[in-house]
């Protein structure tokens, strides 16, 4: 995958994010269920990307000229283009699967049948799991060609049955479910031996095809998937006139049931163009896959006890200075504090809105919720603070992607328990990491917040790396304060933003100065660093901002997860810039910004990436560090992971997403993390 372009296109970009995740899966030193769910975590992103991202490219496509000038590029060009590779990478995917992963489970006694390798015990077995759990799922339906298109759920498994009729000797078509949402994906057989024998639900299926259609000899059967787009979210990438031109055009098509057809890459051509034919797709909404679909599976796939094969415990270490003091009001007006989960526990947040429900002294209780667990000891936190007497606000993004009808729902029990519910905005987000607490005291009202880089959520929680501060700072509260008065009311703030970075007010300039005082600083002769966090990084003007800067003489270095559409590491253009990625067994999340200034570094912690749609279409905070304590923390945090040789790959104008190796001792950076903060307990 190399590029000449100035700027990385962003569906590219994240393909070789994606691509990183399958990496992975064969890395022979990551265990071996582990990386069996890399797999699931590859097919996961994959599926979503299609129903969202392509999705809107693909309906771009009937879009005019003139629109298409506008937007700077052809869709059509780029889908082809994201076939290319992923049919590429998905090619990958079924090597590893079936000559690394499969042969590797059975030296671990764990085997994964075939059809030829079933014995008489295990097809017995299937008749019988066929009567007592499959019956009632499996949904036979015999096509007739061109008359009526069947209605398949979205994304579900289905077995396309080549038959024959041998009385009228012509060729048939049936469509049988396969019934993983009821039925595990896995399922053991009986052995004779110490093995663990599964045999997927699919082949279970394939088995019992003969019982499913009687009197028609089976010829063939194929795995298939339709699925349809997701909504599409084109406000992320453009604005103005032209979102009201794309979207009068989308109005216009014919939207039919299936966009895009998932099948197994052996089906013939003939049987695949009668596929096409039946559901109304052309050659852009085709992906072939290998044998199996959903993979996302592979999340549950037993380790039946062996947890050698599990990734070694990282427990998430306590944070006594906030879960066992006695106050935790008291114990954030005397200092600031920072948890990094998952390396810390999460207690600490949980007991913050705790303690703010039952202090009868807390008098009012605001938060943002964007994604939120499905059981959240934060929301009853605020539902029993309402029955307290306590007034709460709550700002719900209802535009939080595939949360949107959780989000409601979750608005809808607020709402009845007397919380004050605040909803999205138009044509913005609220993507934004805060929650305030104002409370009662003798010397008057103080407030406290949390502000985060991640969600309210318990459950990501445990698998994102994220930064919370605790604060009762004046200049960071009263700050706080004015963000939800905005939430609240929509009123534009009297004061300016001096502290904090908020979008739609001052997140895009003061970034920019901050950068140009860098550039200012390198053309006098001075040293000048950048240093960044990032999830992504796609918005044109701080692209080429950065590129200004390496040209100017600033060192930047940047570990960026996922997109990354500035070019790292080319002549004249920036040659200064160095770029990695980590991906590793947490999903790194955090973004960080760090500016030398002249040798008293700004550090900026945040929930925006550098993206178009997080600067400009949606509400986000980034917060500076001023506790020289929690400063020095996060600068080596920074600087562990820039060590990291064993999970890091190097960001290049070739995209080749090599791991970045070299004599150094090996050092994995989220392990050291957790080390370094074991030491601050």
């Amino acid at each position: 995958m190399q590029t000449t372009n100035r700027y990385n296109h962003r569906d590219l970009s994240w393909l070789g994010f994606n691509y990183r995740v399958l990496q992975e899966s064969m890395d022979p030193t990551v265990p071996l269920i582990e990386r069996v769910r890399f797999l699931a975590i590859y097919s996961s992103n994959l599926d979503e990307y299609f129903r969202v991202r392509v999705a809107g490219l693909r309906s771009m496509i009937r879009v005019g000229k003139k629109t298409k000038r506008q937007m700077g590029f052809d869709p059509k060009d780029v889908l082809k283009a994201i076939q290319a590779e992923v049919n590429r990478q998905q090619v990958i995917f079924t090597k590893v699967y079936t000559d690394q992963i499969i042969p590797n489970l059975a030296e671990e006694g764990i085997k994964i049948l075939n059809m030829g390798s079933l014995t008489d015990v295990h097809r017995a077995f299937v008749d019988q799991y066929f009567e007592n759990h499959l019956m009632p799922f499996v949904q036979p339906m015999l096509l007739e060609a061109k008359k009526v298109r069947p209605f398949l759920n979205n994304a579900a498994l289905y077995l396309l049955i080549c038959l024959r009729d041998p009385d009228m000797g012509q060729k048939r078509f049936g469509i049988v479910k396969i019934p993983s949402e009821q039925l595990p994906r896995f399922i053991e057989m009986p052995s004779e031996s110490k093995v663990h024998e599964l045999l997927l639900l699919d082949d279970v299926v394939r088995l019992i095809i003969p019982k499913l259609f009687p009197g028609f000899e089976v010829l063939e059967s194929y795995s298939i998937k339709l699925t349809r787009d997701a909504e599409l979210y084109i406000e992320d990438e453009f604005s103005g006139d032209l979102v009201a031109k794309i979207k009068k055009s989308l109005r216009k098509r014919n939207v039919g049931p299936a966009s895009r057809l998932v099948y197994d890459r052996s089906m013939p051509k003939e049987v695949l163009a009668y596929l096409a034919e039946i559901f109304g797709l052309g050659k852009l909404d085709l992906l072939p896959e290998g044998r199996y679909h959903n993979n996302f599976d592979f999340f549950k796939f037993p380790s039946f006890g062996k947890n050698y094969l599990l990734n070694k415990a990282l427990p998430p270490l306590a944070f006594p200075a906030l879960e066992t003091c006695a106050d935790i009001f008291e114990a954030i007006a005397q200092r600031d504090y920072l948890i990094h989960p998952p390396f810390h526990r999460y207690q600490s947040v949980i007991r913050f809105f705790d303690a703010a429900a039952d202090d009868p002294d807390v008098s009012h209780i605001k938060v943002v919720q964007y994604r939120v667990a499905k059981r959240s000891k934060i929301i009853s936190s605020l539902i029993r603070a309402v029955k307290n007497g306590k007034s709460v606000s709550v700002f719900v993004e209802i535009k939080a992607r595939f949360d949107e009808e959780a989000n409601l729902k979750w608005g809808e029990t607020l709402q009845k328990a007397g919380v004050q519910v605040h909803y999205s905005f138009p044509g913005l987000k609220v993507h934004s990491k805060t929650a305030l607490v104002i409370r009662k005291e003798k010397k008057g009202t103080k407030k406290y917040c949390y502000l985060g880089t991640g969600n309210f959520h318990e459950g990501t929680a445990k698998v994102y790396t994220d930064f919370g501060l605790f604060t009762a700072r004046k200049s960071l509260v009263d700050e706080t304060s004015r963000v939800f008065e905005f939430l609240e009311t929509g009123r534009i703030p009297e004061k300016k933003f001096k502290h904090l970075l908020v979008g739609q007010f001052n997140i895009r300039p003061k970034l920019q100065s901050l950068i140009e005082a860098e550039i200012k600083a390198a053309q006098l002769g001075q040293h000048a660093e950048i240093f960044l966090k990032l999830n992504s990084i796609q918005d044109k003007q701080k692209i080429d901002l950065l590129y200004r800067a390496s040209q100017s003489g600033v060192k930047i270095r940047m570990i960026v997860r996922g997109i990354c559409c500035l070019v790292p590491g080319v002549a004249e253009m920036s040659e200064h810039i160095q770029a990695i990625s980590i991906v590793d067994r947490f999903l790194e999340h955090s973004r960080v910004f760090v500016f030398y200034n002249h040798g008293k570094k700004l550090v900026f912690l945040s929930s925006a990436d550098w993206m178009e749609r997080n600067l400009s279409r949606r509400v986000e905070v980034a917060f500076p560090i001023y506790d020289p304590q929690l400063h020095q923390q996060i600068l080596d945090v920074m600087e562990m992971q820039w060590r990291d040789n064993v999970k890091a790959r190097y960001l290049d104008a070739k995209r080749y997403n090599q791991y970045r190796k070299n004599d150094l001792p090996p050092y994995r950076s989220q392990y050291e993390i957790y080390d370094y903060f074991k030491t601050k307990i």
